[in-house]
């Protein structure tokens, strides 16, 4: 499957399936979180926020890309993510695009 934050693939003409999207909520948990409220006091990088972040940016494409094959998808383009948060701790993150067909 190729994802593309462009609306085109070189060299391909391509045929428009629908839009496609995959979504996660993610937490960490109590005790890092307290770790974290601790760590804004001196400042630095909340790596586990990262780490939670990338896995839940990677689950959302995993789930977007499950859809566009559903559709019959050979590549999904205008890919974009967005995320929100949804509770203390708690972030929704959504990856969509435009699910296509090479003809």
């Amino acid at each position: 499957m190729i994802l593309t934050t462009t609306e085109t693939i070189s060299g391909h003409e391509l045929e428009m399936l629908g839009m496609v999207k995959g979504s996660t909520i993610q937490t960490v948990n109590a005790v890092r979180d307290i770790g974290a409220g601790l760590k804004t006091l001196v400042g630095g990088e909340l790596t586990r926020y990262n780490e939670m972040m990338n896995d839940a940016r990677a689950l959302a494409t995993k789930r977007m890309v499950e859809e566009a094959e559903q559709l019959g998808a050979d590549a999904v383009v205008c890919v974009r993510y967005s995320s929100s948060s949804i509770m203390q701790s708690a972030a929704e993150v959504m990856a969509y695009g435009t699910a296509v067909k090479f003809r």
